[in-house]
């Protein structure tokens, strides 16, 4: 994932997924693509982007509709990869769920 998500005027939601790192790394660049490439497909999806370093992790995911968000949360094969997440790959995470409201942004 690279560069900035284009996204509508707001309103719309982000949702920020914030997390540490086991050191288990079996699987996970695969499933974090293959998330990426699901959550794309989900009606209500705007956009993503997403950084880490060693330490932290920052994915924000940008939705329509609080509506989008729930179905998103209810696939089947997301809900397999937060299970396998808590198993092995976080030590820890957040989830914040934020509508934005006003968006703003300069590019050279």
């Amino acid at each position: 994932m690279s560069g900035l998500a284009g996204l509508p005027n707001p309103p719309y939601y982000a949702v920020i997924f914030s997390s540490r790192r086991t050191e288990v790394g079996d699987g996970y660049g695969v499933t974090a693509t293959q998330m990426v490439e699901l959550a794309a497909r989900q009606p209500g999806f705007l956009g993503v982007e997403s950084a880490r370093d060693v330490n932290l992790g920052i994915t924000v995911s940008y939705w329509r509709d609080e509506e989008s968000i729930r179905n998103w949360r209810r696939n089947v094969e997301h809900i397999a990869a937060q299970e396998r997440g808590r198993a092995d790959w976080y030590e820890a995470y957040e989830v914040r769920v934020a509508k934005v409201e006003r968006a703003y942004g300069f590019q050279r």
